[in-house]
């Protein structure tokens, strides 16, 4: 027996009048082994802990430590859970309906392609009374709708497949802007950010204008397509909403983009290589 443990005992034998040397041989460990105090000082890495867990209060200490490698702090799963208990920390339990919990930073307007991904879902139902939910992908420059996914079950696994694809298609977005929903805070999701170096963002609940890109969109994709439309099955759900999609992005003028298309737009940066990240 090695360790904390052993020495834990080891000053239990002693406080029953034992001699340190007799209750060292007891545990089996040596008296330098019992003496020896620790000289590193874990301050610092307690500091970013407790700021990483009050930034983000649903946080347990493994997705902490997702956050801190994504910073370049070597350490393990073992050491943060450590400090972290030592901290006082615990993520409570919650009874009732899940609230989402985020951060209250400004908006900023993109100036690039890929600088600014939003993401968030939108829920209908097939002629049967079926649920379907979309799962939609906008880039905030272009105005573009990278994706809509549709099914009956998205999770944060499924999502962090379609984000994989996407990139692929795509590039790597800078920064990721959606709400605090499970999918989006679940392991995979974390996992991916990390993987992948982009800086997913969390808006505020109760605060959608702080994701107002998509809330925009999917107003449209409501009021154009969803409440235009009776979908018998799943798959011809998914036809006409792609079909609704691309005429969104190839077709339809915006506002926004000076009367252009946001395919017209993106070609037009792209062009004239404005604003086109390396």
């Amino acid at each position: 027996m090695v360790g904390p443990q052993a020495k834990r005992i080891a000053v239990e034998s002693i406080s029953f009048k034992l001699s340190e040397s007799r209750a060292c041989r007891l545990v089996g460990i040596n008296r330098s082994v019992f003496r020896y105090q620790s000289h590193k000082d874990d301050n610092l890495l307690k500091e970013r802990i407790k700021c990483h867990a009050f930034e983000r209060r649903r946080f347990g200490y493994r997705r902490i430590l997702f956050l801190l490698k994504r910073e370049g702090v070597l350490v393990n799963h073992k050491k943060v859970y450590r400090l972290y208990s030592e901290a006082g920390l615990k993520v409570a339990r919650r009874g009732g309906r899940k609230k989402a919990l985020g951060m209250p930073r400004p908006m900023i307007t993109p100036e690039r392609i890929n600088q600014n991904w939003s993401l968030d879902f939108v829920s209908d139902a097939l002629w049967n009374g079926r649920k379907i939910r979309m799962l939609t992908v906008v880039d905030g420059f272009t105005k573009e709708c990278l994706k809509i996914t549709v099914d009956t079950s998205l999770g944060g696994e499924r999502v962090a497949r379609e984000l994989k694809q996407l990139i692929l298609e795509r590039g790597i977005p800078e920064e990721i802007v959606s709400d605090n929903g499970t999918e989006f805070t679940s392991k995979a999701i974390l996992g991916f950010a990390y993987d992948n170096k982009i800086n997913w963002r969390y808006i505020e609940p109760g605060k959608p204008m702080q994701n107002a890109f998509i809330e925009s969109f999917n107003g449209k994709l409501r009021d154009e397509c969803l409440n235009e439309n009776w979908f018998s099955s799943l798959d011809e759900a998914k036809k006409i909403i792609e079909e609704w999609r691309s005429d969104y992005n190839e077709k339809r003028p915006h506002t926004t983009l000076g009367g252009l298309t946001p395919i017209e737009f993106f070609d037009k940066i792209i062009g004239g290589n404005e604003n086109v990240p390396a």
